[in-house]
């Protein structure tokens, strides 16, 4: 379930639907899940990084926008960090194809 300061602040109206409702969704639709990577402390790191490089322009933000915005973006940053990082959440990538056919067997086209 999306977290409500997230849904209202960040993302109003967003959801972030999880993988067991997914699923069933490509299935309904005909499609293969081909490859699926679980990308654990992958979305921490990337949002250490946005953080890092918002505090380097907050000057730019704060000019834009204001002190409260720029407080709650520091905020979300921070906080999903640590959710990612503590808590379990998880980012999944999934490549889908019709036919079960269509991917290579192995990521080595990844690489090339």
């Amino acid at each position: 379930r999306t977290q409500p300061w997230v849904r209202k602040y960040i993302f109003p109206g967003g959801y972030i639907p999880a993988l067991s409702e997914v699923l069933p969704a490509i299935e309904r639709a005909g499609l293969w899940v081909t490859d699926m990577e679980v990308l654990r402390l992958h979305y921490a790191e990337t949002l250490r990084h946005w953080r890092k490089r918002f505090l380097a322009r907050r000057g730019e933000a704060l000019a834009m926008y204001d002190e409260r915005f720029c407080r709650m973006w520091e905020f979300y940053l921070a906080a999903s960090e640590v959710a990612f990082r503590e808590l379990g959440h998880m980012v999944f990538q999934l490549q889908l194809t019709k036919k079960q056919t269509a991917a290579p067997l192995s990521r080595d086209y990844l690489c090339g």
